[in-house]
């Protein structure tokens, strides 16, 4: 009896965390939905951008411009700073160099490869299981997808959801920031919960 007692309490605290989680990160989700119809263009060409704060303009960028814009906004986290900050003294820990032959961080761009988010975001512990089971994923968690041929995608979990219960998801694909059905399409290779 005391275990099943100790299982139930230990349920109800894990639940109680998520709830928390969820609803501590919803600035993130509405500094993310803010983009949708505004960043309508996919555009991932090299820019040479201030630091720190750089950006591309907003009606421009890729999906990963959709977390760092998020991040700055809601919680005046700059991953443009963070991610050149923690490469140049852990390059080693990057993929830039064995995926794009790069021989340090560059601020420009970094930030803007989804390879080099994933990489940070676990470094910092912000790395969750990666399951199919669409309640592991809370409003502001991000998730990376392998497309195929080598091709990454980021993406931000929405508090919203479709008609059979799946968590929409705020990101760039192509056409612009949008809030679409995406989190069981592709092959999910990365969840984080900042």
């Amino acid at each position: 009896m005391k275990l099943a007692r100790h299982v139930s309490l230990l349920a109800a605290a894990l639940s109680a965390a998520s709830g928390v989680a969820a609803a501590n990160n919803l600035d993130l989700v509405v500094a993310a939905r803010r983009q949708v119809g505004v960043t309508v263009t996919y555009d991932g060409s090299y820019r040479q951008l201030a630091y720190p704060g750089g950006d591309v303009p907003i009606e421009r960028g890729v999906c990963t411009d959709v977390i760092v814009r998020a991040l700055r906004s809601a919680r005046a986290l700059d991953l443009q700073k963070l991610v050149h900050e923690d490469m140049a003294a852990h390059f080693r820990a990057y993929p830039a160099q064995r995926r794009w032959g790069a021989r340090g961080p560059d601020a420009n761009i970094d930030h803007r490869r989804v390879p080099n988010l994933m990489a940070y975001f676990t470094r910092r512990g912000y790395a969750q299981s990666a399951t199919s089971n669409a309640s592991d994923y809370l409003p502001g968690d991000l998730v990376a997808w392998d497309l195929g041929a080598g091709i990454l995608h980021i993406g931000m979990v929405s508090d919203r959801k479709a008609v059979n219960g799946t968590p929409l998801v705020v990101h760039n694909i192509g056409a612009g920031a949008r809030e679409e059905d995406i989190l069981f399409r592709y092959a999910i290779i990365g969840h984080y919960r900042l």
